[in-house]
């Protein structure tokens, strides 16, 4: 089950059942467990643990002292066979943990492709994250969090169980989110309340000129025109078929629970 090429220190404890990829390294006492599968060209530092059942894609660095894939701390859990995937060329530095799913959710955390976590993050059981995402030393992700692509969370950001942040946001670093945050849409505070659109990270992006303007109508839209979510909807639905930016903006309103960040 271990690829010849992969390069495996003596001191590492790899269960027999592991799956290890090409040109895998596992460096000095790292552990990995049973049902662990490490794809091709990752790199796994020291003094690295890693429990199963879980996934790892291509081409990711975990540095020394991360946890992956552990129990999650849920006082719900009873140990049932839970997950977690992790996808490609992810950066997870020191100290980060990422526990597996509960059967209350799908069973499954899962952790898409080229994200970096610094030093010190937490994903906690059946978090959803997309791609080219940063997280921050010591932002901390609850239970059941959804997170959008190219999001940004700065050091010491938290979020509560359930909370949802869209594609583009940027929350602010020590933000406490207890609502949920519109794609595009900067958030800081505690209790986080909105700044604005992310038009700095949406030009970086490559959005033209005509998406975010069209973006920036539709914040003052959601968050300037005094009206309620329900009168604002049908504005945002006419704009997203002149502008196809404002679409995610639509679809992540339409899927509000517990409300999003206010002024």
């Amino acid at each position: 089950m271990i690829d010849p090429s992969a390069k495996i220190h003596t001191s590492a404890i790899v269960h027999p059942n592991a799956v290890i990829g090409a040109n895998v390294e596992i460096g000095a006492f790292t552990c990995v467990d049973d049902e662990v599968e490490i794809g091709e060209g990752t790199w796994v530092g020291s003094h690295v643990v890693i429990k199963g059942p879980t996934k790892i894609g291509r081409n990711n660095k975990i540095y020394q002292f991360a946890s992956i894939g552990e129990d999650c701390q849920d006082k719900k859990y009873a140990g049932e066979r839970t997950f977690l995937e992790i996808g490609d060329a992810n950066v997870i530095r020191e100290h980060c943990t990422f526990h597996r799913g509960t059967v209350q959710d799908q069973c499954l955390t899962k952790v898409g492709s080229r994200n970096l976590f610094m030093v010190n993050v937490h994903v906690a059981h059946d978090c959803m994250i997309g791609d080219d995402c940063i997280f921050a030393n010591n932002a901390t992700l609850a239970g059941h969090v959804h997170i959008g692509d190219w999001v940004i969370f700065g050091g010491l950001a938290a979020i509560h169980q359930f909370g949802r942040v869209g594609s583009h946001a940027f929350i602010a670093g020590m933000a406490a989110l207890n609502k949920d945050v519109p794609p595009y849409v900067m958030a800081a505070g505690h209790y986080a309340t909105p700044f604005g659109i992310n038009s700095e990270g949406l030009r970086r992006r490559g959005f033209s000129a005509e998406a975010i303007s069209a973006v920036k109508r539709a914040y003052k839209e959601l968050y300037r025109s005094g009206k309620t979510l329900d009168e604002v909807m049908p504005v945002l639905e006419a704009m997203a078929q002149d502008e196809p930016a404002v679409a995610p903006f639509v679809e992540f309103l339409k899927k509000n629970e517990r409300g999003i960040i206010r002024p």
